[in-house]
């Protein structure tokens, strides 16, 4: 399990490619309203790839994702990709921050230096198959990964004891950190979080909670269909198709994020497409979409999360937050924060506010 520098340098050819296929690309019809009711804008999606096409610099980009000291990690069999970034050491314990779908450790870049001025060491792993990380042979859900960041950061950095952080499927690594790995994790802090089980409690609050889960996924779940019963259909038709997987994405941030309905009010150009140059320069488009499976199909522990947590609920979130009663059916909820602002990327969009929340619960801790 030795611990190698790396450094994000994308071969020329590589971005050669996806430039051509960006030029090479017809960009489809739309109905005749102008709006992104039936999906992505075609009229901002062009927009976005003639910018992209003329004006989007890479290698401007690669020189602040370098900026930070970053390694690779046999962990499994798996080379994982890490940011650590060392504090000053009058914090106690360290940070892991995991990342989601469509995110990336990009997410995390704008608090790193946040967190590590408040005295934390910060660890910020890409997901297996996410990336600059290896990919696993077959589909893995968020019970295996969080059993690989145990390794990495006890067997491989050395920490006996860490904090988690996350959002999306950094969430439910999170929540499988919390349950199943709690002589090593000494607290939890989520952005993203659900209430207990349907089927624990005959309460009419959570029963009217989970309806209102199920409305939600009536209009917003096809994508997540899609990529936990047939990822790999999906994945081939995008994985060579940068347009494509920017039209995918693109409706994913305006929807999730906390914009109003005006996506740039909340991501620049230039940090979408970075964000899915990531995916794109290390073609890891198809394993990202393979956590869906995995969960799936993968056993993982329930119960309760019994280390303390801490929960921020960012107004912005598209998915319904519970109660502070129901989620502490769910967890040993020790924060409670309600933000001003911000959403389903809580780091990117409200990068301070972000930052204060998860320093303000970790710190002094052990």
């Amino acid at each position: 399990m030795s611990v190698r520098p790396f450094k994000i340098d994308v071969p020329e050819a590589v971005l050669a490619r996806i430039q051509t296929r960006l030029a090479d690309t017809q960009i489809g019809y739309a109905p005749k309203a102008r709006d992104w009711t039936w999906g992505t804008d075609r009229d901002y999606l062009a927009e976005f790839v003639a910018y992209w096409r003329e004006h989007y610099d890479w290698r401007a980009q690669e020189v602040l994702l370098n900026q930070y000291p970053q390694f690779m990690a046999d962990v499994d069999g798996i080379d994982i990709h890490f940011y650590h970034v060392r504090g000053d050491g009058s914090q106690a314990l360290p940070i892991i921050l995991t990342h989601g779908w469509p995110g990336s450790v990009i997410e995390f870049l704008v608090v790193i230096p946040k967190l590590v001025a408040a005295g934390f060491d910060v660890v910020v792993p890409s997901l297996p198959g996410y990336g600059w990380s290896g990919r696993p042979v077959t589909p893995i859900g968020p019970a295996t990964v969080a059993a690989m960041w145990r390794k990495l950061m006890v067997d491989v950095l050395g920490y006996p004891r860490f904090f988690a952080q996350g959002g999306d499927w950094g969430s439910a690594v999170t929540h499988q950190l919390g349950v199943t790995h709690a002589d090593v994790v000494a607290a939890i802090h989520l952005n993203f979080f659900m209430g207990p089980s349907p089927k624990s409690s005959d309460d009419p609050e959570l029963a009217q909670y989970w309806r209102s889960v199920g409305a939600l996924m009536q209009e917003e779940s096809g994508y997540h269909h899609q990529q936990s019963t047939r990822p790999q259909t999906l994945g081939l038709a995008l994985h060579d198709n940068p347009v494509g997987w920017a039209s995918w994405l693109l409706e994913k941030f305006r929807r999730w994020g906390d914009t109003g309905g005006d996506i740039e009010s909340r991501f620049e150009k230039d940090h979408l497409i970075t964000n899915m140059m990531a995916y794109l320069v290390t073609e890891n488009v198809i394993s990202s979409l393979w956590m869906y499976y995995g969960s799936n199909h993968e056993a993982r522990a329930g119960g309760r999360v019994e280390v303390p947590t801490g929960l921020a609920h960012f107004p912005g979130e598209f998915y319904p937050m519970p109660s502070r009663r129901l989620a502490e059916q769910a967890y040993n909820v020790q924060r409670w924060s309600k933000m001003s602002a911000g959403g389903h990327f809580a780091a990117m969009e409200e990068p301070e506010a972000f930052a204060e929340d998860v320093i303000a619960f970790f710190g002094g801790r052990s």
